[in-house]
Formats: C-alpha cells, sequence, structure tokens
C-alpha cells in the first residue's frame, strides 16, 4: 500500500487563550534538523518578551529524528504534548513553537498539557496539511493505433497526464502512484500486444494541492 506522507505545506499561525494565558502556535514546514532550529530561534527572537517558547518537531519519513522543549514549564507538560500531536496526525517534517504569555492563573499539569496541544492542533488547523503519494514519472511511447487503448486505461486508473507529444507517434508523460504501477504496466502491455514502449524518468513524490497536482 501507498501510504500517504503527511506533511505542511505552507504553515500557519493560530491562538487560543487559557485563563488570560495566550498560546501563540506557528508551524513551519522543514526538511533539516537545521532548519527547524533556525525557525525556533526566529520565533524566539520574535517573542522576546514571551513566558514560553515550547517547541517540537518531526522530521524523516520514519520520524527518524523527534524533538521537544518544555521551555522552562512542569516537565512533559508543553514539549511533549506538541509532539503527541504531531505525532497523532501522522505529520512529518513538522516543527511547532507554541508561544505562551502567562496571564496570571497557574493552569495546573493537566491543564498546561491541554492548551499546548490545543495550541498545537489551532497551529495545524491555520495551515495547509498535504498528503504526498510516492509515484514515478514514467513516459509511455505508442502509435496511433494503441493511443485510445492507453487512454482509456488512464482515465480509469485516475493517473495524471502531464504531457503529452504528437508527431508520427505519441508520447505521453504521466505521473503514477507506486501502488498501481505494476498493474498500469501489465495492462498497458496486454492493451498494446507489447507494441507500447515504457520509459522511467525518475522517482517522485507528488500531492495534490487546491486541484493542482504538485511535485516534489
Amino acid at each position: 500500500m501507498n501510504k500517504p506522507f503527511r506533511t505542511v505545506y505552507t504553515g500557519g499561525t493560530g491562538e487560543i487563550t487559557e485563563k488570560k494565558s495566550r498560546f501563540i502556535a506557528n508551524v513551519a514546514p522543514v526538511l533539516t534538523e537545521d532548519d527547524a532550529l533556525e525557525f525556533i530561534e526566529q520565533l524566539k527572537k520574535k517573542y522576546w518578551d514571551a513566558r514560553h517558547n515550547c517547541y517540537a518537531y518531526v522530521i524523516g519519513p520514519k520520524d527518524e529524528i523527534q524533538r521537544c522543549s518544555d521551555d522552562g514549564e512542569p516537565s512533559k507538560t508543553a514539549g511533549r504534548p506538541i509532539l503527541d500531536v504531531l505525532l497523532g496526525e501522522e505529520i512529518h517534517n513538522t516543527v511547532i513553537v507554541v508561544t505562551r504569555y502567562f496571564g496570571g492563573t497557574l493552569l495546573g499539569t493537566g491543564g498546561l498539557v491541554r492548551a499546548y496541544q490545543s495550541a498545537a492542533k489551532e497551529g495545524l488547523s491555520c495551515s495547509t496539511i498535504v498528503e504526498k503519494l510516492k509515484g514515478q514519472r514514467i513516459t509511455v511511447t505508442t502509435d496511433y493505433n494503441g493511443i485510445g487503448k492507453i487512454q482509456y486505461l488512464i482515465s480509469q486508473l485516475g493517473i495524471t497526464i502531464l504531457d503529452t507529444e504528437y508527431t508520427d507517434i505519441v508520447k505521453i508523460l504521466i505521473l503514477i502512484p507506486d501502488d498501481i504501477y505494476t498493474e498500469f504496466i501489465k495492462k498497458t502491455t496486454e492493451a498494446t500486444n507489447g507494441k507500447a514502449q515504457v520509459t522511467e524518468d525518475g522517482e517522485v513524490y507528488f500531492a495534490t494541492i487546491s486541484g493542482q497536482v504538485e511535485i516534489f
């Protein structure tokens, strides 16, 4: 099964208030740990007058890198709850910084956990999250006798056409998810009696964003 790789496409900012304390969550996509640390430092400078700038980030397709910080809050009441939101939502390559402006009322450990989790979720709800699929860019070359059959297969399987070139032959550049790649090749071979040629142009991740396919 081609499991989607969920990640933040564009970050956002969300805010909640709990007993007069403000919790401001800023979210960003990151590819490396250095990216995450740079973003965290930027937020610490921006909110230099805040009581706490707590954070968590996960990096890698299997969350190989996981870090979090309570930044002065009681142990495991801030950073870990933010991290749990990322892990629970299965969102990768993402950093969340939750800034707290103290409102004068203590929330207790349970209250802090709920507040930081709620803020993290609000930050994510204000971000654009995409589901990247792993696939292949391939070119199918056929004569005009086979084009109708191949176009039918492409439509039947919901495959994205990136480009089509018509000369004395037809070349179709398509984007195909890994989990239907073998099926498509088999059906293409059968439909054209092995006359169609398939050339791999490279492995990619792609996602549909606002109705448009984007390749990463």
